[in-house]
């Protein structure tokens, strides 16, 4: 791409005095960028932020449609319409809508990963009592019913939302955007992680990498403070308080030496320390629960206002306007007009009420720091720094009780708490992007759950055979990832299974590990291994080793199986080469979720096993036993050969199944019949708005004077009356026509019109384009003048250049007189002969000859001359120049002679 670019630039230079090939080049050079862009999407739990990079916008932050840097991550779905952001979340307070609330989705993020059981799903009910949650009877997950034709799951109304992002930053970047990165919390576990990857591939996203929130937040911090890292290891906490959760998270910063960059900054998450509950969303509740409490007590309605939810959802909007105020004032008056029945509401709440009501919320504030300061095995005296993000911690309460916690003079506040997550990820995801090179920031993440693998084993004590249950930490709490690890099974020769399940948990609270999900991953059955061994009884085997991979999104993945020293790939690439027993880093992309599944909840895969046959003793040759892809490829004899046999791994998902292909597929297409629905919907209002208006412009136009000096009465007469017909039938039938009606309705009014409105904007331009042409045709002729006066021994240019420059300044001169006066013979009222068109034409062409000249002498090698025999000459011929010179040259400039050969300078001081 640098030569191409490099090609078309020299392009630029070699065209520059032509518009039209100007226009064309930058034409040409977009059309290279239109891919170019990537997003980052900040997904909480009630808003979302989204960021763009782009050529020439390093990592901006995307406006939605109401200029607001932040949207509401909700989306309304209508009998015939859906609505997003803003727009959905005023449907629910929209008065006369009881309904309204049942069709509107938010907080979508807690039900993600989860069964119908999980206690999430259960306070998600508690909260938003308008929705009946089902339950799915294949995956045990839930989703929301409405009607037979209205069920969505979780992951579809996501997708949905995400699908939206994408679109308000395609508008804000002006081109379309596939990549995203996209961030979810540090202790969304894998079951959460692939609902994200499954939303997003319904959207049509492809996601870079799923990236924790904290850690976008620390990378977004250290990338703007890459002067003050060393390799001193420096340690900050960052204590992010959101609306759905709270999370405390130690990351030290410090300079490495890489083999691929030298030495370049890093960020390591040392702990991370979190409480699902602890949020402002739960502060809004019950704000809300408290303003519904004092309306009862007024006993302005005999109603309770608990059971009406349009009621209840005004009270929410006007809790979390409230929790704001109540931040900067004491107390505040909070009011709603028409809450219930036309009743209005006010009343008067204190900030010691609001602080009184959230009591055991701060007392569960300095929870996630110590579980930060365990997980890392730290001190409060090692953290440098405190800093806050996420807009919950802007309640003086929280960062009063944080501020004792942490036992530091003040709290860091000097990074934004909104934007600083959307950011973080939004150069993360110009990093992976081919189309970028920035500066390395090396990133190391790490595991909150703990994942180990399972299996049992026969043991024979004292001729007593039992069976021992064997444990493996795969990976560590807190261990770094992205990397791989391989487990090495040294006793086995026969077909058996072994589980992937979560670790250690002791350090979670009995809720969070009720919330948790499943402990258990996937149980791995490997058959066909005995059968393997017994038909080649020779063979000498190193162990079977399954090989793990932590990718960059925090999912874990079986790369493949390896039996001796030949690898065989489970999901598809790998290499041939063997690999060490050991942790290893390595970059791969989150790939693997979006390939297509088997329609069954059991993952049955065919994987090459291959045996290591000893050396054998009479030097005869082995049988060398080959997979079906070099059946037909000749081996040399060998001493020792590769024996492969096909043996069939099972995985038997155990938290929660993935969708189908099929499910998949469906849901995709379910996304993308309601977008196009969007689409024509927004494309017929749109039509309808522009026939509205020219109906209306046009017959205001008619009685302008610009346009009374075109038209003829007869003319006037005709388009008025076409104008009032069509505004009848707007009247009448418009406002149920079709696009393609309206469509044919206003291109036929265009039509009509279209003569006149030529005529008129033809004579706006005129003024102008004659100005401008006349000031070429000046401008081309002094330079004519300019250049011929160049003494002939300093000429550069020949006398077909200037003869031809020459030629076009006549024939333009000649056709300007003679069309202007051609058009003065003529009538408004008639089609121009003077066309805008042709004038900027002939502009071209003058340019595009002065500039041919210009470059060539601003380019041109000085002629080399012979020394003059004697003074004379030399005297003579200076004289002569400097005769020459002063005939263009200013009279308070100097001429001066030369004795030697002038350079082209002075042909272009002629020329100016």
């Amino acid at each position: 791409q640098t030569v191409y670019i490099h090609e078309i630039v020299m392009g630029f230079i070699r065209c520059w005095a032509c518009p039209r090939l100007k226009t064309m080049a930058v034409l040409y050079v977009s059309l290279l960028a239109v891919t170019v862009a990537v997003m980052s999407v900040d997904l909480g739990s009630e808003w979302m932020k989204m960021a763009i990079v782009k050529p020439g916008v390093p990592m901006e932050i995307v406006l939605n449609k109401e200029s607001r840097r932040k949207t509401p991550a909700i989306v309304c779905l209508k009998e015939n319409e859906r609505l997003f952001g803003d727009s959905a979340l005023g449907v629910i307070i929209v008065k006369n809508s009881v309904k309204n609330p049942k069709t509107v989705y938010r907080h979508l993020q807690i039900l993600l990963g989860k069964k119908h059981d999980n206690l999430q799903v259960a306070l998600y009910q508690k909260r938003f009592l308008e929705h009946q949650l089902q339950k799915d009877p294949m995956r045990g997950t839930v989703y929301f019913k409405n009607s037979e034709e209205m069920q969505y799951t979780p992951e579809e109304l996501l997708g949905m939302v995400l699908n939206y992002s994408r679109g308000l930053a395609q508008d804000f970047a002006e081109q379309p955007i596939k990549d995203a990165v996209i961030t979810v919390p540090a202790f969304f576990n894998q079951a959460e992680r692939r609902a994200v990857l499954q939303a997003a591939q319904m959207a049509g996203l492809k996601v870079l990498q799923l990236i924790n929130d904290n850690t976008a937040v620390a990378l977004n911090y250290g990338v703007f403070r890459r002067k003050d890292i060393d390799n001193t290891a420096k340690n900050v906490m960052f204590y992010d308080m959101g609306s759905g959760s709270t999370t405390a998270t130690i990351v030290t910063y410090q300079t490495v030496k890489t083999k691929e960059s030298g030495t370049q900054p890093q960020l390591q998450i040392r702990g991370v320390g979190f409480d699902r509950g602890l949020g402002g969303f739960e502060m809004d509740l019950r704000l809300r629960d408290h303003l519904a409490k004092l309306f009862n007590e007024q006993k302005k309605s005999k109603k309770d206002v608990r059971e009406n939810h349009r009621a209840m959802a005004k009270l929410l909007k006007e809790a979390q306007r409230l929790k704001t105020v109540l931040s900067a004032n004491v107390d505040f008056m909070a009011q709603v007009e028409g809450l219930m029945d036309d009743i209005d509401f006010k009343a008067k709440v204190t900030r010691a009420e609001f602080e009184k009501l959230c009591a055991d919320l701060f007392e569960r504030v300095p929870g996630p720091v110590q579980d930060a300061l365990t997980a890392a095995e730290m001190k409060l005296d090692e953290i440098e720094q405190v800093i806050l993000v996420g807009g919950s911690t802007r309640v003086p309460k929280v960062q009063e009780v944080l501020l004792k916690a942490v036992r530091k003079e003040e709290l860091g506040k000097n990074i934004n708490a909104d934007e600083a997550a959307a950011m973080g990820a939004v150069y993360q995801a110009a990093a992976l992007s081919k189309a970028f090179k920035v500066k390395p920031f090396l990133v190391r993440d790490a595991t909150v759950f703990p994942i180990q693998v399972e299996f049992t084993r026969e043991t024979e004590e004292d001729g007593i055979k039992t069976l021992k249950q064997n444990k493996r930490v795969l990976f560590q709490r807190m261990a770094p990832y992205p990397q791989r690890k391989v487990i090495t099974f040294n006793r086995y020769n026969d077909d058996f299974a072994f589980d992937i399940n979560y670790g250690d948990l002791s350090f979670l609270s009995q809720e969070d590990i009720s919330v948790f999900g499943s402990l258990n991953l996937t149980t791995v059955k490997l058959s066909g291994v005995g059968s393997s061994f017994q038909k080649h009884a020779d063979a000498e085997s190193k162990g079977i080793k399954a090989h793990f991979n932590m990718d960059e999104s925090g999912l874990l993945l079986l790369d493949r199986v390896k039996l001796g020293n030949t690898i065989s790939t489970l999901f598809g690439g790998g290499s041939s080469e063997p690999a060490p027993n050991v942790t290893e880093p390595i970059q791969v992309t989150a790939a693997y979720y979006s390939k297509e599944k088997l329609e069954s909840p059991d993952l049955i895969l065919k994987v090459t096993i291959s045996l290591l046959l000893k050396e054998e003793k009479d030097g005869e040759k082995s049988e060398n036993i080959e997979p079906e892809k070099d059946a037909e490829k000749k081996v040399k004899p060998q001493k020792k050969s590769k024996i492969s046999e096909d043996i069939t791994v099972e995985l038997v998902i155990r938290d929660i199944l993935d969708p189908t292909s099929d499910e998949i597929t469906s849901s995709k297409k379910k996304l993308q019949d309601l977008t196009d629905r969007d689409l024509a919907k927004h494309e017929r209002e749109k039509t309808l708005n522009s026939l509205e208006a020219f109906i209306f412009e046009t017959q205001d136009k008619l009685y302008q004077e610009d346009y009374q000096l075109v038209v003829s009465e007869e003319e006037k007469e005709q388009i008025s009356a076409k104008l009032s017909e069509a505004s009848e039938w707007m009247d009448e039938d418009g406002y149920t026509a079709t696009t393609k009606q309206l469509k044919e309705k206003l291109s036929q009014l265009k039509s009509l019109c279209k003569d006149v409105f030529f005529r008129v904007e033809e004579r706006r331009k005129w003024p102008d384009r004659l100005a401008a042409l006349d000031s070429m045709l000046n401008t081309s002729s002094f330079f004519l003048k300019s250049a011929k006066l160049i003494p002939e021994d300093d000429q550069i240019f020949t006398e077909v250049e200037l003869n031809m420059l020459e030629k076009v300044i006549n024939e333009t001169t000649t056709w300007k007189n003679e069309t202007v006066s051609e058009q003065e013979k003529r009538t408004p009222k008639e089609r121009p002969v003077l066309l805008s068109k042709d004038i900027e034409s002939k502009l071209a062409l003058l340019d595009r000859e002065v500039n041919y000249l210009l470059n060539k002498a601003k380019f041109a090698k000085p002629k080399a001359k012979a020394k003059a025999k004697n003074s004379t000459s030399s005297d003579k011929s200076s004289k002569a120049n400097n005769t020459a010179e002063e005939k263009v040259v200013s009279p308070t400039e100097e001429s001066t002679g030369t004795k030697s050969g002038r350079s082209n300078t002075l042909a272009v001081r002629y020329l100016v």
